[in-house]
């Protein structure tokens, strides 16, 4: 507003010196035209700042001159995870501006941490949590009733809360996005890439229930085409790597779900399928790009833009969260690593878009 203002009181100095100079050598009647011509140059002026500055605030949502702050509960750094809270904070930016702060937390990995931090958010006072995963979604579950949480990166919000019955809506001050890709389809992946499977491997960690969702839906589509397969689960990642030797002796393909300590970790998990020549399906882009062969990927960047927007409607217009439908990532993309399949001698079907490894 003072910005304004100043250009104003600018703009009007600026056109009396004009004047000023016209009726120097001109007559009365030339300055009040002069003078006239001014006060509407003025108006005018006026005018189109007003206007602009109408059409500049359109495209942000009203504050009403609040501030927020957002607590952001991340439970490991790897890039699916850093791009849903990227694409979170930069939607949210864009609509609030200076209006909002952000105090971004990165678990590490640990449950325990993820509960420690939502615990500050809420002694905080925070105007809203994010929490990016299923463990950092419990924590801030755990850690608050009242204050409005969103999830994103979460498979299944039935899984991950407990709730049996339910049907789109938490019911509870939480709602968010989901990244699960349609699991029929996945298993549909396997069987096209290699239509001869013998056995499946299903790989992940024992410790993320949402992974395990994913693993007893594959399995229900492997079992309705008749696929053999074996679950073979680790606790962290101390012992993935016996783990995934033991699966690459029995197994003829991998599919690995969304899974974060997987994902964190798919050097490890590649270096072993990779000498015995496995084709892996992995549940999203990233994991893929780090050692797999194919994936049906969403973007994490748009998933967390759309957490964003529901994030600027709870602040700006008080929608309450427990009537907040989960939202799905609108498109799917079969995609697959052109160096893996080269380092495993595999051929790719044409409508496999290959994904692009120098941005790594």
């Amino acid at each position: 507003m003072k910005k304004k203002i100043a250009a104003m009181i600018m703009t009007c100095t600026v056109c009396v010196s004009l004047a000023a100079c016209g009726s120097s050598s001109g007559s009365s009647a030339t300055t009040a035209a002069s003078t006239a011509d001014t006060t509407a140059s003025a108006a005018t002026t006026t005018a189109d700042t007003a206007a602009a500055d109408t059409a500049s605030t359109e495209d942000t949502a009203s504050t009403d001159g609040k501030t927020y702050t957002i607590g952001i509960c991340q439970l490991v750094q790897h890039e699916a995870l850093d791009a849903a809270t990227q694409g979170f904070e930069d939607e949210v930016k864009n609509e609030l501006g200076d209006a909002v702060t952000f105090d971004l937390q990165n678990a590490q990995g640990d449950s325990t941490t993820c509960s420690t931090i939502c615990t500050g958010f809420v002694s905080n006072e925070y105007d809203l949590i994010l929490a990016n995963a299923t463990p950092a979604l419990q924590a801030a579950v755990s850690a608050t009733s009242d204050i409005p949480i969103l999830g994103t990166s979460v498979t299944d919000y039935g899984t991950a809360l407990n709730m049996s019955d339910f049907s789109g809506t938490t019911g509870i001050n939480v709602s968010g996005t989901s990244d699960l890709a349609p699991l029929d389809q996945q298993e549909d992946m396997i069987l096209e890439l290699v239509p001869d499977v013998k056995k499946v491997a299903i790989l992940y960690c024992s410790a993320e229930a949402n992974s395990k969702f994913q693993a007893e839906q594959i399995e229900k589509y492997l079992d309705e085409d008749s696929i053999a397969y074996q679950e073979y689960t680790f606790a962290d990642s101390n012992d993935l790597q016996s783990v995934t030797q033991s699966a690459a002796s029995d197994c003829d393909v991998f599919y690995i779900p969304t899974d974060n300590t997987a994902a964190s970790n798919m050097t490890i998990i590649s270096n072993i399928t990779e000498a015995s020549k496995i084709p892996i399906v992995c549940g999203e882009e990233n994991m893929c790009k780090s050692g797999g062969l194919a994936t049906l990927s969403i973007s994490y960047y748009d998933l967390g833009v759309q957490t964003g927007k529901m994030a600027v409607d709870i602040l700006t217009n008080g929608t309450d969260p427990s009537t907040m439908e989960i939202e799905y990532a609108p498109t799917t993309t079969k995609e697959y690593n052109p160096d893996y399949a080269e380092a495993i001698g595999f051929t790719m079907p044409d409508d496999y878009t290959a994904i692009d490894m120098s941005a790594q």
